[in-house]
């Protein structure tokens, strides 16, 4: 709950209003012995030992960075050549709310037309064919998010599909897993960590929205990627001193599946939402199955709900009718979906 003027307003804006769940914190409390600094403690090498087992991959490394962003672009540099670019969805977190951190490095982000957030094989195999000669960039990555931006996921089979295009032009598929949790845990998803490890040269595990008080994993999975790769994230702003203190937080993370049990809470509180909103025959932008959904919502009820609720406006409309996003976190709790409910009631 966030203090207004006169009310206590309710936040769906965003899924990391909250600090961070209680058995991640009591880590940070009971961590009173000295660490070796900058991601070489006994810490931050335990979590690689816990994404090994998680995915069966003995061969992988992992680094903990503090935030989705630092992440991207110290990957997406270190990896590319000069004039080497990335394919991304329209929608993209990297082409839409990263400010043009990946355009800073020097890389062209290729953005294409997607459906419901989501990039397909054609879509990557007609971006490289109309790219031919040395007067044009190089794709060279594929970047896809899951969940997306927009709350849909990758099944098993686009994600193949993906991978086998990959191939056949030599392209890296890297997987932003902000959300990635939520994917694995909703109700439509047949994509595991082990399958995913197996279809992808790096993704990232997100803690920052999902009970964390900041930190992602990355988890490069193609060895030759990660050469070298603790210079770039020196280089970049990203190698934490205290890299122990993020290393802490995962291990609580991981521990008895806690990142699935706080994701699932997240995705449950947000279906809940969208099931009422349906009932009361409001249309929604796109299917999603975790924990964002997008009503379209006309300019009265969008000023009515600002009153008592914060969320954003995703998508403004000349039609007086708006997509807007509604967003549930590890910690929201039931009574605060009712309470939006019963409003627009």
């Amino acid at each position: 709950m966030i203090n207004g003027d006169d009310i206590m307003i309710y936040s769906f804006a965003n899924d990391y209003s909250e600090g961070a769940h209680p058995k991640v914190l009591e880590t940070l409390v009971n961590l009173k012995e000295q660490n070796k600094g900058y991601g070489l403690d006994k810490h931050s090498k335990n979590v690689q030992t816990l994404i090994r087992k998680l995915t069966k991959n003995n061969r992988l490394h992992t680094h903990i960075l503090p935030g989705g962003t630092i992440v991207n672009l110290t990957f997406i540099a270190a990896v590319l050549r000069p004039f080497e670019a990335v394919i991304s969805p329209d929608t993209g977190h990297i082409a839409v709310h990263e400010t043009g951190a990946i355009e800073a490095t020097g890389h062209k982000i290729i953005a294409c037309p997607s459906t419901n957030g989501k990039l397909d094989a054609e879509t990557i195999e007609k971006v490289v064919l109309e790219h031919t000669d040395e007067h044009m960039v190089k794709p060279k990555m594929v970047f896809i998010s899951s969940a997306t931006e927009v709350g849909t996921i990758y099944y098993k089979d686009e994600l193949i599909k993906i991978r086998e295009i990959c191939d056949k032009y030599q392209l890296l598929l890297y997987l932003d897993g902000a959300r990635l949790a939520n994917a694995l845990v909703a109700e439509d998803n047949d994509l595991d960590l082990v399958t995913i490890a197996e279809l992808c040269d790096a993704f990232y595990l997100g803690g920052t929205k999902n009970g964390l008080l900041f930190g992602e994993i990355l988890v490069i999975i193609n060895p030759k990627l990660n050469e070298d790769f603790r210079f770039m994230i020196k280089q970049r702003g990203g190698l934490s001193a205290k890299g122990f203190v993020a290393a802490v937080q995962f291990e609580a993370f991981l521990k008895d599946d806690l990142y699935l049990d706080l994701a699932r809470n997240a995705n449950e509180m947000a279906q809940k939402l969208q099931k009422g909103l349906l009932a009361k025959n409001l249309e929604m932008a796109y299917p999603s199955s975790t924990n964002q959904i997008f009503p379209i919502l006309s300019d009265e009820l969008i000023a009515k709900l600002q009153k008592k609720f914060l969320f954003n406006i995703q998508e403004k409309k000349p039609n007086n009718k708006h997509v807007v996003r509604f967003v549930c976190s590890w910690a929201t709790k039931e009574k605060a979906v009712e309470a939006l409910l019963k409003e627009i009631s």
